[in-house]
């Protein structure tokens, strides 16, 4: 499963990479990953007109895009556009962080996932 993660390095400039994390054939119940422990769960609604300057993520967590799409913009200026069904591994705690805004004028949802 594809997924994109956000992090920072030791100078906080943030980044983008995408992953691959492996699922297991389990026969009948289809393809499943490794366990991952989670701390808390968060649903979470932006309004229409969401457009959020560089910040970083307040804690490591995955985040689900449940509807709408998202822009985000690393410290180093690179943008990626991301829809309804991804997810993101936000690990840039620290550092000059990344921009937000959604790529619609519609109210957005998703999920954090606090790891």
């Amino acid at each position: 499963m594809k997924i994109t993660r956000i992090f920072s390095d030791e100078n906080g400039e943030s980044y983008f990479e995408d992953i691959e994390i492996p699922l297991i054939n389990q026969g009948e119940i289809g393809f499943l990953s490794e366990d991952i422990s989670v701390k808390k769960l968060q649903f979470r609604k932006v309004s229409a007109d969401y457009d959020y300057d560089f910040h970083h993520a307040p804690q490591k967590q995955y985040i689900v895009l449940l509807n709408g799409g998202v822009e985000i913009e690393t410290s180093l200026g690179e943008i990626r556009q991301f829809q309804t069904g991804e997810i993101l591994l936000v690990e840039d705690i620290s550092g000059k962080g990344h921009k937000t805004k959604n790529l619609e004028k519609k109210e957005r949802t998703s999920l954090f996932i606090h790891l």
